[in-house]
């Protein structure tokens, strides 16, 4: 096997949702790294790959100052090195960003071997947009400043997507309705994967209802959707492109009044067009 820092996605549930091409990393690695090294040796034995006599090592939050020398040091000696997620695809709200950039900076391939990930699969079972999303991962836990993160996304295009925890699911809802707006269509997906997965869709308000009624248990991911089209009337409308027309053409018009309302263009276009004929 060639040297080079390998990063393994693994399941965020079922054992199964692992890739042939991580199995054979597994099996063939110089040196095997963890985020939990329980989890990953729980795994192999699932999937009957042995570990013979290489080193498993335990790779963190708390310990990456202290073991990325280490880890350098047997990737310079020309040896494998697979990285494994706990649950899921490295880098992505995982310790392993550092050990790969380390591993960058200093020449060494990185290769993914690409696998689950809660974020896509809570996009293709959650039943929002998909065209375009922002991963934020967790939210602060604080009321204060969890609200402070959300207005700065409020206006992002696209759905949002979040890492949250049972116990602080109901209050984080409660926030994203007071700050997003009660109406804004939102998922929670728990248990992806799992016997007990369930995707629970409903306006922001209701789902922040519902989960103080209950008490949910397992891995969460919420999904919240872009916020909609401002409401403007007619009349307004015409003002603006009327107040637009005076300095542009017809097609800076339209470009201009769609970015402040966010109307779709072609809708604005085609009555800035009509106005500027008639006048």
């Amino acid at each position: 096997m060639a040297p080079g820092l390998y990063l393994i996605a693994t399941p965020i549930g079922t054992a199964r949702d692992i890739t042939l091409r991580a199995l054979d990393i597994l099996a063939s690695a110089d040196v095997l790294v963890a985020e939990d090294t329980r989890s990953l040796r729980k795994l192999m034995d699932i999937h009957g790959v042995h570990l013979r006599d290489r080193p498993v090592l335990s790779y963190h939050d708390h310990n990456g100052g202290q073991m990325r020398p280490r880890l350098m040091a047997l990737l310079n000696e020309g040896k494998s090195v697979a990285y494994a997620s706990e649950a899921g695809t490295p880098m992505v709200a995982d310790p392993g960003f550092d050990l790969a950039r380390a591993a960058r900076e200093e020449g060494h391939t990185v290769v993914s071997a690409p696998g689950a990930s809660a974020v896509i699969t809570a996009l293709t079972v959650g039943g929002l947009p998909t065209d375009r999303f922002f991963f934020n991962g967790f939210l602060p836990n604080a009321s204060g400043q969890r609200k402070s993160a959300l207005r700065e996304l409020k206006d992002v295009p696209g759905t949002l997507v979040f890492y949250e925890s049972p116990k602080r699911i109901a209050s984080m809802l409660r926030d994203a309705a007071e700050v997003l707006g009660p109406n804004r269509d939102a998922a929670v997906c728990r248990e992806l994967t799992k016997k007990f997965e369930e995707v629970l869709r409903a306006p922001l308000s209701e789902l922040a209802v519902q989960c103080e009624e209950r008490a949910l248990k397992g891995e969460i991911v919420v999904l919240i959707d872009r916020a909609g089209s401002p409401e403007i009337n007619e009349d307004d409308l015409e003002t603006l492109i009327q107040q637009a027309l005076q300095n542009g053409s017809v097609r800076d018009a339209a470009d201009m009044v769609a970015a402040q309302t966010g109307l779709p263009r072609r809708q604005v276009y085609q009555l800035a067009l009509k106005m500027d004929k008639d006048r």
